[in-house]
């Protein structure tokens, strides 16, 4: 385990990526279910907050795996092994959404216990992961070594909010101190310790992959309302234009994020990849909230919703407007211009003014 080739030609994404990322299409759903569910009851605060602490726990702990993955991924039994216990640990943590909605829903208190016990899961045999690279890569065991020391910090940290009777107040701000404290490893790894060989075409085709991932929840969306306004009137005019609007959203957001070269400018740039990478947390909570609103439109054409059909419209636009906000933003970052995004050329698409003579790196 001494990193991949950051330079290696054709990398792509590992059949066992792809089924890792199947563990997390399943929190997605739960997780736009509970939103919508709560959301249906008029209970803003508890659906905001809860999908809000599922969406950071979620995306992070994919981001981590894909980006180690990236740079040491040697596919044998001892990563293949620990790759599946992450992937229980996901599925730990899904189980336990429900009940963390609930509490917050019942009481305002957050009963995060069985979330946070799978998400201690995935980061400890990540932890493990990382110390077989600091033992290996000795050139890069620094940079190994503050990983694996702010991720086990940071549980410790976790273990102890669900270990300790904390007052809401409490442990929300331990809580924010725990995700700065993971947001932070990377930063000092990557910039201040010389930073891991993770390649960027790979990077941005699983984060492509993620990002279809979350797609998936705006085409369930689509299914629940389509299937709820053909229950109550047939198939009827209404009924196509559900399905196609439905259909003509996700698909749109697809096409837009594809419109965006990440993996060649982060070839070219790859200081840029922190903050590229944090967006991509955004972009992808914004697609699920999205998917969120399209379920939350068939509970309201059900008759089961305690909302306004205003409400309804804005748990879907809201989402898409600050979707496509942080694409533009990410496309002005990447290039560092004010332009918008060019239009297919025939060869790929690029970017308007893509500025590659000069690497930050």
């Amino acid at each position: 385990m001494v990193g991949r080739d950051p330079l290696e030609k054709h990398r792509a994404a590992t059949p066992l990526e792809a089924l890792f990322d199947l563990t997390f299409a399943a929190s997605f759903s739960l997780a736009a279910s509970d939103v919508a569910s709560v959301l249906a009851a008029a209970h803003y605060r508890a659906g905001l907050v809860g999908f809000a602490f599922a969406s950071f726990a979620i995306c992070w702990a994919w981001i981590n795996f894909s980006w180690f993955s990236s740079a040491y991924d040697t596919d044998d039994w001892a990563f293949r092994l620990a790759t599946m216990v992450q992937m229980t640990g996901v599925l730990v943590l899904a189980a336990g959404l429900p009940r963390m909605f609930a509490s917050i829903e019942r009481s305002g208190h957050i009963d995060n216990s069985v979330m946070v016990t799978g998400y201690v899961i995935m980061r400890a045999a990540l932890v493990f992961q990382w110390v077989r690279a600091a033992k290996d890569d000795t050139a890069r065991r620094r940079v190994c070594l503050i990983y694996a020391a702010t991720i086990s910090i940071a549980q410790i940290g976790w273990v102890v909010l669900i270990a300790l009777p904390f007052t809401s107040a409490d442990a929300l701000i331990l809580g924010g101190i725990l995700v700065v404290i993971e947001m932070t490893g990377p930063v000092f790894a990557e910039r201040w310790a010389g930073g891991t060989p993770w390649h960027a075409h790979h990077i941005a085709e699983r984060h492509s992959l993620f990002t279809i991932v979350a797609l998936g929840e705006g085409v369930v969306g689509t299914v629940a309302a389509l299937s709820a306004v053909v229950d109550r009137q047939g198939w009827t005019l209404d009924a196509m234009l559900v399905g196609i609007a439905g259909m003509g959203l996700t698909f749109g957001m697809w096409w837009l994020y594809f419109l965006v070269p990440s993996g060649e400018i982060l070839e070219r740039h790859r200081a840029r990849a922190l903050v590229w990478g944090y967006i991509q947390i955004l972009i992808v909570t914004s697609i699920v909230a999205t998917g969120a609103g399209l379920r939350l439109a068939a509970i309201f054409i059900d008759g089961s919703a305690r909302i306004t059909g205003l409400d309804v419209v804005l748990a879907v636009a809201v989402p898409v407007v600050i979707y496509l906000g942080l694409l533009h933003a990410l496309n002005d970052y990447l290039n560092r211009a004010t332009t918008g995004i060019a239009a297919h050329n025939g060869q790929g698409c690029r970017l308007s003014r893509w500025s590659s003579s000069k690497s930050d790196t």
